[in-house]
Parts: structure tokens; sequence; C-alpha cells
């Protein structure tokens, strides 16, 4: 995650639908047409794109931003690595959190998701992976002037590992021996969805898609009564165009690939997306993963360990969890796609 840059909110109508109904003993009538609006901006280094759907009064509108304004930005300031001032920058900066160190509940509530996820995926997901992401050049720290060797690797590795962070709940807090270093940004954006939609669940809007940096959930329909329709992008880096289309309603998905951030040197191309087991950025076929859940936290997060583990071992894991799933495999002829049973019924193109 980034520090957020001041940016003007910007809300436009995204289309509008008028719905007819028959009113009982007065004959037919117009109830208030519902209008799609879309809020958005910049947040986590990228930007957002929110759907509402409301009827009526368009002054909601603007209140509604400025809650969203407020909703991502508590966000950002516990759990970003971009902040010298985040909750989480403090709490990596402790030389010693080897006795309980108090955190807030959204901080609790994301590493008690990341422990969960780290467990299934068996080490894949890991958010003590930091030091070595950022050994690689793709944390808060600039690009190194070299690929690290394999000595620096091994001291980094060595000071990391999910196992080695203990949660406790009531009061929530965190601990661990040695120190470690957290990198939240595989799964604090997907956190940052949700907690746009709980705010929109508590301001009583029934429908909406919230998307940021690609990440998304969405609840109810769009007023012609359509599910909301989202693309799977083809992961080429040199433009963007759609492999899939998925239609949701009350759930969320997120993608992770190695065709956006990425870096080259000396002729070899190095992913943002490191393997915890090896330190070193995946080289594997796997060209991205899609994953839908309940929660976009939840999906953001598994989608990064099935992205590490490599087509064969995710897809064994996401079809005996019964995760829908939806990979995209990069071969001599070009791409093959594939997907977990439990993601078909969401596919319609």
């Amino acid at each position: 995650m980034t520090s957020r840059m001041p940016q003007p909110v910007r809300v436009v109508l995204a289309s509008v639908f008028v719905t007819l109904a028959l009113a009982a003993l007065a004959g037919c009538s117009f109830e208030p047409e519902e209008k799609v609006w879309e809020i958005s901006g910049a947040v986590f280094g990228t930007t957002y794109h929110i759907n509402v759907v409301l009827a009526g009064d368009e002054s909601r509108l603007e209140p509604l931003a400025e809650g969203i304004e407020q909703a991502l930005e508590t966000v950002d300031a516990a759990m970003s690595t971009w902040r010298e001032d985040s909750e989480l920058s403090r709490l990596n900066r402790l030389e010693d959190q080897s006795r309980w160190v108090s955190v807030s509940e959204p901080l609790y509530e994301v590493l008690a998701k990341a422990q969960e996820v780290s467990r299934l995926t068996d080490g894949a997901f890991d958010v003590t992976i930091g030091p070595v992401v950022n050994l690689w050049g793709f944390g808060p720290e600039a690009r190194p002037e070299h690929v690290p060797d394999e000595a620096e690797l091994a001291t980094m590795l060595a000071r990391t590992g999910y196992e080695k962070l203990e949660l406790r709940a009531d009061p929530p807090a965190v601990r661990a021996n040695p120190a470690q270093y957290i990198d939240l940004s595989a799964i604090a954006k997907g956190y940052g969805v949700d907690v746009v939609a709980r705010y929109l669940d508590g301001e009583g809007v029934a429908a909406y898609l919230v998307e940021i940096g690609g990440e998304v959930r969405v609840r109810g329909r769009k007023p012609n009564g359509d599910a909301w329709r989202l693309a799977i992008e083809q992961p080429v880096s040199e433009s963007r165009q759609v492999n899939r289309v998925v239609a949701l309603t009350g759930k969320a998905m997120a993608t992770s690939g190695d065709y956006r951030n990425y870096y080259e040197s000396d002729g070899h191309r190095y992913s943002h997306t490191i393997d915890p087991a090896t330190g070193r950025p995946i080289t594997h076929n796997l060209a991205s993963v899609t994953v839908i859940a309940d929660d976009c936290m939840t999906a953001d997060a598994l989608a990064t360990g099935f992205d590490v583990m490599g087509y064969e071992k995710a897809a064994a894991l996401a079809t005996r969890e019964n995760i829908p799933a939806y990979f995209i495999v990069r071969t001599k002829d070009g791409f093959e796609t594939h997907q977990t049973p439990a993601f078909s019924s969401y596919s319609v193109q």
C-alpha cells in the first residue's frame, strides 16, 4: 500500500434506468428513478471506482464520497508500509516484539485473515516476507543497485516466517520473536474494498460495486435487474484485453498476476510476487489467477497465495476446498485457461 495523494473525488452519473411500477388502488405510476452513480478517486498508490445505485435525491452523493474517503484513510493510516506514521510502520520499527503489542481491531482482523490463508496455503502467502520484498526493490525502499545474491537472500529469509507471529484476540495484540517486518500489500487493498462495502451497507445503499486497483466487491443488482458483470484481463502488459467475463452479486473478486508489476535487469524479468520458500520472484507459467470469495480480503490473499503456488498445486487446493478460481497459464502456443468446478457458475463469457 502507498500513502494517499490528495485528489479531488469525482462523482458522475454512470447510467440511468427508469422503473415502472403498478401501484395498488391507484393505477400506474412511476417510482423514483434509480441511477447508477460513480464515485472515483486515488488511494493506496492506485485508483478506486465505486458505483452506487440510488433513487431520488442525489444530494446523498457528496456525503457518501466524503465517507468513502474517510473509510479508506483509516485503512491507509493503519496498514501502509509507505507511511512512516502508520500503525503498521510503528509496529515494524519495534526492535523488541517479544511481548504483546496492542493493535487496533482493523489491523488484528487483517493479520488474523493473513494467518488463516498462510496456514491454508502452507506458507505460500506470508505477510512476514516484507524484508525480502524490500530487498528485491518492490517495497517502499528504492530499487536495489544489484540483484540480491544467495547470502543476502539467506540472511533475510532467516528473519521471516508466518509461524513466528502470534495473535491475541482479546484485547487484540501481536507478538513475535524475533521481531518481524510485516507487509500487508497483498491483502490490505482487498480489506479496503470490504471497509467501503461495510460503510455503504451502513448507509443503506442496497446495490453497489466497489473496485480498488482491480479488486472488486459487489452487492445487489443493477437497476434493470442484471448482476454486475466484471472482466478478467488477458495477462499482457502492453494492452488491456478481456479474457473472461463473470457475473456477480453479493461476492468479491481479486486477481493476482505477474504482468503489471515487474522490472527487468540484465535481460531478466523479475516479478513483484515473491515466493516465501525461496525468497525469489516466481518464475512458473501461471500468468494470473482470479479468486471469488464472500469478502475481498479473502479473495485478495488467496489470489496471491495461489499465484505463488503455481497452477497445479493451486488448482488442486482450490478444488479440494471448493474455492472458485480461474487460472490463465502460459504455454508455448499462447494462453490456456482453467477453472475450478466452483467457478463455473459465475462465468458468462
